[in-house]
């Protein structure tokens, strides 16, 4: 396989990852709270034997006995995380919608761990219990909050919870200042990566009423496709032309002549 194949080849595969990456982009940029994914790529080095060697003359006035050192580079997606930028605001007028500004996420019992989501927009079950749109219960104080039917829900700008104006604890609220230390799980939640814990948030505020739009900038995301689309075919019209390169060398130039 040809050089110019080998790089093509990666090249389309990293802008098919750009590009799955912006399509999950842009189906949630409706989705409260939903934080768009980064991606970045790196080069991977291929050296030869003779790239390691520090002369390549056996003596000063001699010649190279060997060709000149040459590095090919291929792309890899080397990280991909999210982008935890704030979202605007949106006005609900929903006792059970909290956008959280600043950074910071709700706390959620999952179904084998703790998990956290920026998406406030929380719902009661049958027994009054407060749960996300999946079901997962919210904690409060460590434990779930339970809601009377018809009952009254305040909070203020702290997290602190008042039900029919009693007061009922507090959301917890956990920060993460490295983004690497946690990753999506899907369904808008993330879950934290080896040991230890967050901590507890420094400047985030709590708003009732209102839920965290999608910080997905529509056009640049479209700007980005269009740019994607562009490379992915640049490559694939490369590795087309290579094997009409490679179909001629076989059926025209290694014909034998009469």
């Amino acid at each position: 396989m040809r050089d110019s194949t080998q790089s093509a080849i990666f090249g389309a595969l990293s802008n098919e990852l750009r590009m799955s990456s912006i399509a999950n982009n842009l189906a949630n940029v409706n989705t409260a709270a939903f934080k768009k994914d980064k991606l970045a790529f790196h080069d991977t080095f291929i050296r030869f034997a003779h790239d390691y060697l520090v002369d390549a003359k056996t003596y000063i006035r001699g010649k190279d006995m060997f060709p000149e050192g040459h590095i090919m580079a291929k792309a890899r997606l080397s990280a991909q995380q999210a982008d935890l930028t704030q979202g605007s605001l949106e006005s609900t007028g929903n006792q059970l919608d909290f956008a959280l500004s600043g950074p910071g996420f709700f706390t959620l019992q999952g179904d084998a761990e703790m998990l956290y989501t920026r998406a406030g927009d929380f719902v009661t079950d049958a027994d009054g219990m407060l749960r996300t749109v999946d079901g997962y219960p919210v904690m409060v104080d460590g434990g779930p909050l339970i809601i009377p039917q018809g009952g009254r829900i305040e909070v203020d700008g702290s997290g602190n919870i008042l039900v029919n104006g009693q007061p009922a604890g507090s959301f917890d609220l956990v920060d993460f200042t490295d983004p690497t230390q946690i990753e999506r799980v899907g369904s808008n939640n993330y879950r934290m990566l080896g040991e230890g814990g967050g901590e507890p948030p420094e400047d985030l505020t709590v708003s009732q009423g209102f839920i965290e739009k999608s910080n997905v900038e529509v056009v640049t995301e479209l700007v980005s496709m269009i740019e994607t689309q562009r490379a992915f075919t640049m490559y694939t019209k490369m590795m087309q032309t290579d094997s009409d390169l490679d179909n001629k060398l076989i059926n025209q130039v290694g014909r034998p002549t009469v």
